[in-house]
């Protein structure tokens, strides 16, 4: 499901959030996007004293973190129910493409550790997926069109309204490569860690 084109399904402002961390570097991150494929939403930090330990927590000043799925997951519940936690493969397995990152996970170019998939509670799929490296991350979705809402080290892929609706409460950021996306005054709006593409704390209806 790609968050650029798929977040389009319902998704609304974000709320205004703290200043951006590096996503593994110093001052660009790599949070917040719609989540991933052409389909995913419309389809249908570390910093000083906040670190996390990989339990999802925000760091001072930056963006989440997590250090496996399971703790994106602990996360993500705090917005939006993310319950049944499988392996992509094992969601996969029952289900035909219905979660972004099938293949994708599977290329080195995405920098795709770790590939996951709950269900918020229309039973939708949420792909959640941990990221050893967010600018190689970044460059294969700009080099696909795809959107994600991105953390400083993980990145989730929505496909549900409600979903979508709730994370836009997080701290995570839209990460868009989309150069004609106008970004209305009073949200922000950050350079990402690729030429081209920013992240922000709004998302396009």
């Amino acid at each position: 499901m790609r968050l650029s084109r798929s977040l389009a399904t319902g998704a609304a402002a974000l709320a205004l959030l703290a200043t951006l961390s590096g996503c593994g570097s110093d001052s660009e991150s790599g949070s917040g996007a719609r989540t991933g494929a052409d389909s995913v939403f419309g389809s249908d930090g570390g910093s000083d004293g906040g670190s996390d330990g990989g339990s999802g927590q925000a760091t001072t000043g930056g963006l989440p973190r997590a250090s496996d799925t399971e703790s994106v997951a602990s996360y993500l519940n705090r917005y939006t129910p993310c319950q049944g936690v499988v392996t992509g493969d094992e969601y996969d397995s029952g289900h035909d493409g219905d979660a972004w990152g099938t293949d994708e996970s599977e290329d080195p170019a995405w920098g795709i550790e770790e590939r996951a998939v709950c269900t918020d509670g229309s039973d939708r799929p949420i792909a959640l997926l941990t990221v050893s490296d967010m600018k190689e991350f970044q460059t294969a979705a700009k080099a696909s069109g795809d959107e994600f809402l991105v953390g400083e080290d993980f990145a989730v892929v929505p496909v549900g309204d409600e979903a979508v609706r709730g994370l836009q409460q997080s701290d995570l950021r839209f990460l868009t490569c989309d150069a004609d996306l106008a970004v209305p005054s009073g949200f922000e709006k950050e350079p990402a860690l690729v030429d081209g593409c920013v992240l922000t704390n709004y998302v396009p209806e």
